[in-house]
């Protein structure tokens, strides 16, 4: 377990990439951020709503068979090479990299996720929050970051209110995709009614809060009531959490 230091007003506790889980099964290579399926810590349960944080490489061809969810807000985000889903909802189509699906399960759906590739390796990361409602229509939507991300900045891709143009999920949770030049910082400003953050590193690397975190490193920031700055000494890409 890593020790929690203190930041003004609040705890931060850095998840570093090389302790997390792991599962190997040929076809596949996962790193668990926190406890799931055969991987169990109790110091690493969870953050907030935040219950899965999965860091997977699939091999060529290989894939999840047809599957169920029931009430989990479910993010899947493409790192490299592609990933073909299809569900009970009659969606069906290939997420490419830097792009995001999401999939709140509702009262139940089933999908089935593959990489279609014959010789390429796909890696994603796969997230799931715990929807703040039982039941409900399942819902699906792609968020195709593309160029449409901001430059040296945040863009918000989900939030659990009611703001125009922004994919509405079941959770009172914001969702931001970060994009950093290197040398370049930005400002997330503080949020009295989403005190608590969890930063994931997809690539670079960054500097916040006084911690350093690499490629598939974690923070989680607990009862931080300012605003901070988040800073790259590489070019870098994280998500960015904001929860209640």
């Amino acid at each position: 377990m890593n020790d929690s230091s203190q930041t003004t007003g609040g705890t931060i506790q850095k998840r570093p990439a090389a302790e997390r889980g792991r599962a190997e099964h040929g076809w596949l290579h996962a790193r668990f951020t926190f406890s799931f399926a055969e991987y169990f810590d109790r110091n690493h349960m969870g953050f907030r709503s935040l219950r899965v944080m999965n860091n997977d490489i699939i091999e060529p061809k290989g894939g999840f068979p047809t599957h169920p969810h029931k009430d989990a807000e479910i993010f899947t985000y493409v790192i490299s090479g592609q990933l073909e889903h299809r569900d009970s909802m009659g969606n069906g189509s290939i997420i490419t990299p830097g792009n995001l699906q999401y999939m709140s399960a509702g009262s139940g759906v089933r999908h089935s996720e593959f990489n279609p590739s014959e010789d390429s390796q796909t890696e994603l990361y796969q997230i799931w929050l715990l929807p703040n409602q039982s039941g409900g229509t399942p819902l699906y939507a792609e968020k195709q970051l593309g160029g449409s991300a901001i430059e040296d900045g945040l863009t918000l891709l989900f939030s659990g209110g009611n703001k125009p143009s922004i994919t509405h999920i079941r959770q009172d949770a914001e969702i931001f995709f970060g994009k950093l030049s290197a040398e370049k910082s930005l400002t997330v400003s503080a949020d009295e009614q989403h005190p608590h953050a969890w930063l994931q590193l997809i690539s670079g690397q960054v500097k916040l809060l006084g911690e350093t975190l690499d490629k598939s490193d974690g923070l989680d920031i607990s009862d931080h009531p300012d605003s901070f700055e988040v800073s790259a000494t590489s070019d870098s890409k994280f998500l960015l959490f904001r929860l209640e």
